[in-house]
């Protein structure tokens, strides 16, 4: 279900920036809705092994940024590849890549998201760590 979600809000972003900038072209919204699988397929496979090879020699210290420019790369491959899907130019595919990252991250908030990131305060409290160490001692064996 999130795989769908995550397609059809990325789907929608590409629609949305075809009409925004002039430099996308986008014939219906199935094309966007092909377009962002084969993102997300390239994303998934090549894409994956480039961040890989970029993050090693940057020290993974540019790990965002190496992922919008890896996104880009995949959109501008995506448009060499689909007809009625057209990107004038690296800045434009840029902006998708960081328009459909924002969105996917609003997406992700909204739905609550991983546990550990929903909330800020996600600290264990001091009974908390005495209710798990007596826990602990009470499924303890002792073999004399």
């Amino acid at each position: 279900m999130d795989f769908l979600l995550n397609l059809l809000v990325s789907a929608g972003v590409i629609l949305l920036l075809s009409y925004a900038l002039p430099q996308v072209h986008v014939k219906s919204f199935l094309t966007a809705l092909w377009v962002a699988f084969l993102i997300g397929l390239f994303n998934a496979t090549i894409g994956w092994l480039l961040r890989g090879v970029l993050n090693l020699v940057s020290f993974f210290l540019l790990e965002a940024i190496i992922g919008l420019i890896v996104t880009a790369l995949m959109i501008k491959l995506v448009d060499m590849l689909v007809r009625n899907f057209k990107v004038d130019g690296w800045w434009p595919a840029f902006v998708i890549a960081i328009a459909t990252a924002i969105a996917l991250a609003v997406l992700g908030w909204a739905r609550g998201g991983d546990e550990e990131y929903a909330s800020l305060d996600n600290q264990p409290k001091l009974e908390q760590y005495f209710a798990q160490s007596t826990i602990v001692e009470a499924n303890t064996i002792v073999i004399v």
